[in-house]
């Protein structure tokens, strides 16, 4: 077939003239499945400089013709008006639809073969048949659908990529966070504030269209923080079953952690910017209702500066503006229970089966989620019978916390 040119003012290109040239060459016998090189399109559409709106208009040029399979001929030319290939694309505008062809033209999927009078229309011989075809020749999607296929194959692996790196990046994270909230309730020695540090850095929310150029430096980091954190925990768990082990020989020797957690090299040095040094306020948290003073109160397992950063907004209820001690966060977080209409009742038996602290603590958690908790009552109510049957742990809700408040501050630098 002989090579065609627009009609009007439009001007014959060097693109136009070699996908025309392409189209010449294609084997008569070749056959192509209209629906699957389409579905080849649309994954490689990024890869090809196509808009979805160029490829809604391309599906609807495909429906003018009536056969499943693409083969050369006079018959691989359609000729609708712009008004029916319109209604057929969902319509859009004139100027919308003449764009997305002249993309199609431009990209080499389809030619345009005008008229001399530049309409669209065919001239059919005597047995009924289609002789001459004046539209939009669809050939170049049988000469180029080796190249297409090619494309569509290589994006769709790397999608599979993606979607396994970012498997592990949810896994890293997930296993990385559970990891460090039991190390830090079990006591056991190892800086798990600074891990905590790294695991938030890491812990951004990932756009859907995150490139894999940045997931996989992200997957390493996550694996070799996973790595550490699992090495540190192994150690602690071995000396406990040493410890265990010890006891059933028959030997007396008590848990050797018997300092307070603060006491741990890892609680010493300041977590995240802006916290201050452990105080002695923080090593002496006030004694459970109904206990004498002479009682020795439990070591709490998350400095208060750790609490406090976790949640922020418990500090704009404290009386003098600062929370400096236990004592105050207490108090503060029972002014709250009375501003979230917790009732006295539900506060007391959170705090009968809690504890004081981690009940003042979970107040406080409940205040930052803000909306998200509909009824703060219940959910506390809720929470209470969990740790009561031994279910609940601190340690997720106030890591939730910060890695939202990470996720939020990165959210305001973009």
């Amino acid at each position: 077939m002989l090579p065609t040119t627009p009609f009007g003012r439009r001007p014959l290109s060097a693109g136009l003239l070699a996908t025309q040239t392409l189209a010449a060459s294609t084997p008569d016998d070749a056959v192509v499945h209209k629906w699957r090189i389409l579905r080849a399109l649309t994954l490689a559409k990024g890869r090809l400089g196509l808009s979805d709106r160029a490829l809604n208009v391309l599906d609807a040029l495909l429906t003018f013709h009536p056969e499943t399979a693409l083969t050369p001929g006079a018959g691989l030319t359609v000729f609708p008006s712009n008004r029916e290939l319109a209604l057929r694309a969902r319509g859009p505008a004139l100027k919308t639809l003449q764009r997305a062809l002249a993309q199609l033209m431009e990209v080499g999927l389809i030619i345009r073969r005008d008229s001399p009078n530049g309409k669209r229309y065919a001239r059919r011989g005597q047995g009924g048949e289609i002789a001459q075809a004046f539209g939009f020749d669809l050939t170049p999607l049988i000469a180029r659908a080796a190249e297409i296929e090619a494309v569509a194959a290589e994006v769709e692996g790397e999608l599979r990529q993606i979607a396994l790196l970012r498997e592990r990046i949810t896994l890293h994270r997930r296993d990385i966070a559970k990891m460090i909230a039991m190390a830090i309730e079990a006591g056991a020695p190892g800086d798990w504030h600074g891990f905590m540090a790294r695991h938030q850095a890491l812990s951004g929310r990932l756009r859907r269209t995150e490139p894999m150029s940045d997931l996989e430096p992200l997957a390493a980091d996550l694996h070799a923080l996973h790595v550490e954190v699992a090495k540190c925990l192994e150690g602690f768990l071995k000396t406990q079953n040493m410890t265990r082990n010890d006891r059933q020989d028959g030997s007396d020797i008590q848990n050797s952690n018997t300092e307070p957690l603060e006491s741990e090299p890892c609680f010493q040095r300041s977590w995240g910017q802006g916290l201050r040094e452990p105080s002695e306020t923080d090593h002496s948290p006030p004694s459970k209702a109904g206990q004498g003073s002479a009682s020795s109160p439990k070591p709490q397992a998350y400095p208060l500066g750790m609490v406090i950063d976790a949640c922020p907004d418990l500090v704009d209820w404290a009386k003098s503006g600062s929370i400096s001690g236990w004592s105050e966060f207490v108090a503060t977080a029972g002014t709250v229970r009375s501003a979230l209409g917790i009732s006295p009742s539900a506060y007391e038996d959170a705090r009968e089966v809690m504890d004081e602290i981690p009940a003042a603590i979970v107040v406080a958690a409940i205040l930052q989620k803000g909306e998200s908790v509909r009824s703060p009552g219940s959910y506390l109510r809720g929470l209470t019978e969990k740790a009561r049957a031994g279910e609940f742990s601190l340690g997720p809700m106030l890591m939730a916390l910060l890695s939202a408040k990470v996720r939020s501050g990165k959210r305001k630098r973009a």
